[in-house]
């Protein structure tokens, strides 16, 4: 059978911004939780959620656990509940992917010890996030794209041409992010030999014709890009 389903165990705020997500990425998921309030509230809002004791192993196998489920998150409210689920499900499927949030840094050892995939440190992801959002959005617009699986993400190198818009611009002043849907890995500056300049450094590229533009993004918005700035043959 094929695992295409994702459990969600626990249903808070913190679990509901994870779920938005999935949703819009069209992510086939379900919502579990003991506590018949949360349920309810998660129905209210139109999201798929059942009644589910995740102490009972038979509970897990008829969710699916060991067959069409494929990835399983834990966001129940203590550490210990989490542990106990990820054991359970860890012993019915081997191969399953568990990531669960740790509310107590000295829990992320029992959660690995008891199988998880991976740890979700919501007070580490708080302030990377504000410091990325700061000072590099573009690391958290990649990050973001790659982890929740953009299937159509590649990588391509763009030479400016002759008479380009882009001739005697400057990277910093390309903001592929907002007007193309493309980050911007690197630039390989002519004048400066063949070595890739990664476009998080400090230094800034004034892009002459015949420059070499590194960027990751769908082969749509890549040919855009292309279009946009006068390439004539668009393969990527």
């Amino acid at each position: 059978m094929s695992h295409s389903l994702i459990a969600v165990f626990g249903f808070n705020s913190m679990s509901f911004e994870l779920i938005t997500q999935l949703i819009a990425k069209q992510h086939t998921l379900i919502i579990l939780d003991d506590d018949p309030a949360k349920i309810n509230q998660a129905l209210e809002k139109g999201l798929p959620a059942q009644l589910m004791d995740y102490r009972q192993d038979d509970d897990l196998i008829a969710l699916g656990i060991g067959a069409r489920v494929a990835t399983l998150f834990c966001f129940l409210e203590m550490d210990s509940e989490n542990v106990f689920l990820t054991l359970s499900a860890r012993v019915l499927d081997k191969n399953l992917t568990i990531i669960s949030v740790v509310n107590r840094p000295e829990s992320a050892e029992k959660l690995l010890a008891a199988g998880a995939t991976k740890i979700i440190d919501p007070f580490e992801i708080c302030s990377n996030k504000a410091y990325q959002l700061l000072n590099k959005p573009s690391i958290t617009w990649i990050l973001d794209e790659v982890v929740f699986g953009r299937a159509d993400l590649n990588m391509a190198e763009v030479n400016i041409p002759e008479h380009s818009s882009l001739d005697q611009s400057y990277a910093s002043e390309l903001y592929l992010n907002e007007k193309y849907n493309l980050f911007l890995i690197g630039v390989v500056d002519k004048e400066l030999g063949d070595k890739l300049y990664f476009s998080l450094g400090e230094q800034d590229h004034k892009l002459d014709a015949g420059d070499i533009l590194v960027v990751l993004g769908s082969n749509r918005d890549i040919r855009k890009f292309k279009k946009e700035i006068g390439v004539i043959n668009d393969a990527i």
